[in-house]
């Protein structure tokens, strides 16, 4: 056996316990144990992250990155660059980032704060940003349910975005998810008069209860005449995941309710 053979290769060099996976992006529990532990809405996945993903979490979470900490009210204006009003939609839960991608790119007057708790998607979503000069997105991490109940003022979002979330499908685990009274309660005051609320699904009994919730919820009222779902608007992009979806006989319904006036 030669030399070269028979030495041993180097190992894996490992973190010191307790050292952050990125010391300079996402904090793996942003809110700690400051807020009551409640129903999440979220499984938190686990995989890889890539070398390009980990760069992009590196060098641009400092600068389009936060933390949901739950310890200050964001300034939107400030966020986003400071310079005039620019509405600022709220998407939760963006999976690898290309729809949100697309929408910043569509509409590059209108900012969109993108929430998640994937590591590998944050750091995808601020590659993408950052290849296509997207100046429009921000990129929170954690709790969506802390942002908008410790960290958004009254009345600062244009738009609310869920697309997609998990349906989880057993019965008894339909109090996680995440479009019920609770969340509309909250969700609303955050919304300014007019304001959209744009859900999608591919699970149909999950569409059945959204629209039953959100029907009856009085501060938002149906886009559509006559109450049922709406067919997807072009500012919507198809996903990959989506079109999947629809290869396999899935039926995706658009929900869109508008904030109303009063309540």
């Amino acid at each position: 056996m030669s030399e070269s053979a028979a030495t041993p290769s180097s190992p894996r060099p490992s973190r010191p316990k307790g050292e952050p996976r990125f010391p300079d992006g996402p904090s793996p529990d942003p809110a700690g144990s400051h807020f009551e532990r409640r129903i999440r809405s979220f499984q938190p996945r686990r995989s890889r992250v890539t070398t390009s993903q980990a760069d992009a979490l590196q060098r641009l979470w400092p600068k389009w990155g936060l933390d949901i900490d739950g310890q200050r009210v964001l300034d939107l204006a400030d966020l986003f660059g400071g310079g005039g009003e620019l509405p600022v939609v709220l998407e939760i839960g963006f999976g690898m980032g290309e729809a949100t991608a697309q929408m910043a790119a569509d509409d590059p007057d209108t900012g969109i704060l993108a929430v998640d708790v994937h590591t590998p998607g944050q750091g995808n979503l601020l590659g993408l940003a950052e290849r296509n000069d997207l100046t429009n997105i921000r990129v929170a991490n954690g709790d969506a349910v802390i942002l908008l109940r410790e960290m958004l003022p009254p009345a600062s979002l244009d738009g609310l975005r869920v697309y997609f979330p998990d349906p989880w499908p057993k019965a008894r685990h339909h109090k996680r998810r995440i479009i019920q009274p609770d969340f509309l309660d909250l969700a609303a005051p955050r919304l300014k008069p007019g304001a959209l609320l744009h859900c999608a699904t591919d699970w149909e009994p999950y569409a059945e209860q959204m629209l039953d919730v959100l029907t009856a919820h009085p501060a938002f009222e149906n886009t559509q005449a006559d109450g049922g779902y709406a067919p997807r608007p072009s500012f919507r992009p198809l996903t990959r995941f989506e079109g999947q979806g629809l290869d396999k006989g899935h039926v995706v319904h658009d929900l869109l309710f508008r904030r109303t006036t009063g309540e």
